[in-house]
């Protein structure tokens, strides 16, 4: 799913990279042919994101054609610029723009046009986005605190918090201390303040970043694993207290909580009847970990056929091309049991570059000079190497009430 951050990132570079020009607009795949009619010739005015909406307007701003999208869950809208060439379209493309040198294709779950009434309707019926400075916690506060829903609910609802999804409700609450399932009629001032206060900072850290990086840099140091990502998420340990993540199903999405970080009071316990069991980690497309770490953090069981395919030959073990994933991952168990997890040649020399020893105090053996140097000068341009973005501060914006344009 394509989160509020994401949402936000692409009206702020559609913002500078798009408003003010005109363009051609046609629909590849006929989807929005009389959409890409009305706003063809139009000057791109204005865009503005509202959690996972994003509003693009056409035309002149007091009377402007609206388009409203929705990404859904791999929705994009990509910009080749000058000196780029734009591939054919596909059958997803619903909008092609055309003109001043870039062209636009715009894929995404919902595409529908209108006039301004279409953004107000829209509009009403949404939430307090955390990346917007006309959102307004205490009127959100009045509203949760009047819901016998859960606060887990609450944050996936996007009539009230408008932008988070699965990812950032699970570390938003971890952050807090506070469990899932807690209605939001119980949460204190204060815990809703605290949940509050992290979902701004986790999605401004999302937008600045381009990535749903929820674990502060000195914090992961300090866990002992300076690259780790998230907290709870798809994970099976705490890497606070390593107690087992549980989960359960709220509102047909899985849920996550640490049970020591996050206790259940006595007050809860009588309604908490949702079983939950341990988390079994899955591999993730949307919330990706390095294959290494979910080989360390769960066993072969998150890995791909290929990538147990490729750690199997690194090991030097021969298997039958057609062996299904649970042979494969049979093997691999094996393989691990008696000894710490075989580096392959190419992962030695890296970690030997990235670390500044010289080849002279050790070199690898099993590699020809070429092949050695190869894999240190990828390690040494810095492609191995993953580093934490600085984060980038939205925008202030306009208050509510109007057209809050890029």
């Amino acid at each position: 799913m394509v989160e509020g951050h994401s949402v936000h990132r692409v009206a702020r570079m559609h913002g500078k990279r798009l408003v003010g020009k005109v363009f051609k607009a046609w629909s590849p795949n006929g989807r929005f042919a009389e959409g890409a009619k009305a706003i063809d010739g139009k000057p791109f005015s204005g865009i503005e994101a509202v959690g996972k909406n994003l509003f693009a307007f056409f035309g002149a701003k007091d009377d402007p054609v609206v388009v409203h999208i929705h990404f859904g869950m791999a929705g994009v809208w990509a910009v080749y610029g000058k000196g780029e060439s734009a591939p054919k379209p596909t059958k997803t493309n619903r909008l092609r723009l055309e003109g001043s040198g870039m062209t636009a294709d715009l894929s995404a779950m919902t595409v529908q046009h209108g006039d301004i009434s279409l953004y107000n309707d829209k509009r009403a019926k949404l939430g307090e986005d955390p990346l917007r400075n006309d959102a307004d916690p205490g009127h959100l506060w009045a509203r949760v605190q009047e819901s016998k829903k859960s606060i887990g609910a609450l944050i996936m609802d996007q009539s009230y918090f408008t932008g988070p999804g699965n990812i950032y409700r699970a570390e938003i609450l971890f952050k807090a201390g506070i469990h899932p399932d807690k209605p939001g009629k119980d949460l204190d001032k204060s815990e809703f303040d605290l949940i509050w206060l992290h979902t701004v900072e986790l999605l401004q850290r999302g937008f600045g970043t381009g990535s749903i990086i929820t674990v502060d840099p000195a914090e992961a140091v300090a866990l002992g694993k300076p690259n780790l990502r998230r907290y709870i998420y798809n994970s099976s340990k705490c890497p606070r207290c390593s107690s087992s993540i549980k989960t359960w199903q709220i509102a047909s999405r899985t849920c996550y909580a640490c049970p020591r970080c996050q206790p259940m009071t006595k007050r809860l316990e009588p309604v908490m009847l949702t079983p939950k069991k341990d988390c079994v980690p899955f591999h993730s497309h949307c919330a990706r970990v390095p294959m290494d770490m979910r080989l360390e953090e769960s066993g072969p069981a998150r890995l791909t056929v290929k990538e147990l395919k490729a750690k199997l030959s690194s090991f030097g073990i021969q298997f039958p091309s057609n062996l299904r994933k649970q042979g494969l991952i049979d093997l691999l168990s094996e393989a691990r049991d008696p000894a710490p997890v075989f580096v392959s040649s190419e992962e030695a020399a890296v970690e030997k570059a990235m670390a500044g020893e010289s080849l002279a105090v050790e070199h690898i053996a099993e590699l020809g000079p070429g092949q050695a140097r190869e894999a240190r000068a990828r390690a040494q341009s810095g492609s191995t190497t993953r580093k934490r973005p600085a984060v980038v501060t939205p925008p202030r914006r306009k208050r509510r009430g109007k057209l809050n344009y890029y």
